[in-house]
């Protein structure tokens, strides 16, 4: 017999408590299998497609993880060093660039050159902390045992992890399916789909939306000759995930470079100006409506927020975990807004009959 309303909500709430608590503490340990995880639910359509076209399903996975591991060994060897060139490059400039600029800065308000003012103590200093912070950042990724480690460990893993997941995922989820409580199957099922929707609109379509723009970026500021164009691409592209903020970021950090570079050359600056807002005009106007999708449903400010709570909370891998987290909760507070609105509390005694 099921139980009550409170008996099934408090069974729910322990269940997620001793959730997030596992989380929280395996969370190091379960990094390698959620990206193995992610990575066959984006794969996972790609696999049925083959299926349905006549090949089985050990080969399609087969094919899916060989070209993966192409790509990746070819990113390795081709790109990879060279961002690793250039971030360490321009980490090496930053302390330049920052007295460059606190030259223009001391040419336009002269009250700078007082030798006790705040605010020139804090430029003077603020380019070494800045190459200091970024050397002890570039340091402890590149250098660290430890991390050189964990890493070889994931990519090791993750492959692995991927295929047989990507392997058995039809089975798994017939399997889940078959352990839901009877009574709440149909409504489980329905939002399940509904998040399903929102995360390939969303994560999938978003994917490729950094994937163009990154390129776009990266290939035209190299075009133009800005240095370090590649890692800027690069970083925008990625930051692209989240609606807005790839253009500000790597917008403002090109035009900066740019006013470095090109000083008194403003054809080039405003070319470098002018990458960045025909970018935001393509993804704004096809990208974003052809491959996203207007009912997404995951409001910039949520997912900004989700990112930062997550990452506080669980490091790298509450970062991996906070878009399908934020979407799956926003689905379940749109069904929880639709029952509120069909009971009685909000209807009231003489309001419109229940369903």
């Amino acid at each position: 017999m099921a139980g009550t309303v409170g008996q099934q909500a408090r069974i729910w709430g322990i269940a997620a408590l001793v959730f997030l608590v596992l989380l929280w503490l395996l969370g190091d340990i379960l990094l390698p299998f959620v990206l193995g995880a992610i990575l066959a639910y984006l794969l996972d359509p790609l696999a049925d497609r083959l299926e349905r076209a006549g090949m089985r399903r050990v080969w399609a996975v087969v094919i899916i993880t060989l070209t993966a591991i192409l790509a990746l060994v070819v990113a390795v060897l081709l790109l990879i060093p060279t961002l690793i060139d250039q971030a360490t490059a321009l980490v090496a400039v930053t302390p330049d660039l920052v007295t460059r600029i606190s030259g223009r800065l001391l040419e336009w308000f002269p009250e700078l050159t007082d030798e006790s003012s705040a605010l020139r103590q804090q430029i003077a200093d603020l380019g070494a902390g800045l190459q200091e912070r970024a050397g002890q950042l570039l340091n402890t990724v590149l250098t660290s045992v430890v991390g050189v480690l964990n890493w070889l460990l994931i990519i090791v893993v993750v492959p692995v992890v991927t295929f047989y997941l990507l392997l058995d995922w039809d089975a798994m989820v017939e399997r889940i399916d078959d352990l839901l409580p009877r009574e709440h199957a149909p409504t489980i099922r329905a939002l399940m789909r509904e998040s399903d929707d929102r995360l390939a609109a969303f994560i999938r379509g978003q994917g490729l939306v950094c994937l163009i723009l990154g390129t776009y970026y990266a290939v035209a500021l190299i075009a133009v000759g800005l240095n370090f164009g590649l890692v800027i691409g690069a970083v925008a592209g990625m930051l692209t995930f989240i609606p807005y903020v790839g253009a500000l970021v790597g917008g403002v950090l090109a035009i900066g470079l740019a006013l470095y570079q090109f000083w008194g050359d403003w054809v080039w600056v405003v070319a470098v100006w002018a990458i960045f807002q025909s970018g935001q005009f393509v993804e704004g106007n096809f990208l974003t409506p052809k491959l996203v999708g207007e009912r997404v449903g995951v409001h910039p400010v949520w997912l900004i927020f989700a990112l930062a709570a997550f990452g506080a909370l669980f490091g790298f891998l509450g970062v991996l975990l906070a878009v399908p987290v934020a979407a799956v909760i926003g689905v379940l507070v749109r069904f929880a807004i639709g029952k509120y609105k069909q009971s009685r509390l909000y209807q009231g005694t003489h309001g419109t009959p229940l369903p």
